[in-house]
């Protein structure tokens, strides 16, 4: 249920469509294939994201980017005469 995905239904049931090969037993194989990999994602443990920072040289060319951005915009106004 902590997956978020369309094949689980609200109640909790989950719907595998297998009609890849022609025969009910291949299907069927396949089909529990795919049951084992979506319980397998839904036991695998998440990473937990660390926290970081931007690094100094990212801030400068943000602030140098916003400062250009700002002086063209500036040179957009009118033109007094």
């Amino acid at each position: 249920m902590r997956l978020s995905d369309q094949r689980i239904s609200k109640e909790g049931v989950i719907v595998i469509k297998a009609q890849k090969f022609r025969t009910l037993e291949l299907n069927k194989e396949d089909a529990l294939e795919r049951l084992k990999a979506l319980i397998q994602d839904a036991v695998k443990q998440q990473k937990a994201r660390r926290p970081t920072r931007p690094t100094k040289g990212s801030q400068r060319r943000r602030v140098d980017k916003k400062t250009r951005k700002g002086k063209t915009k500036a040179l957009r106004g009118k033109v007094s005469l």
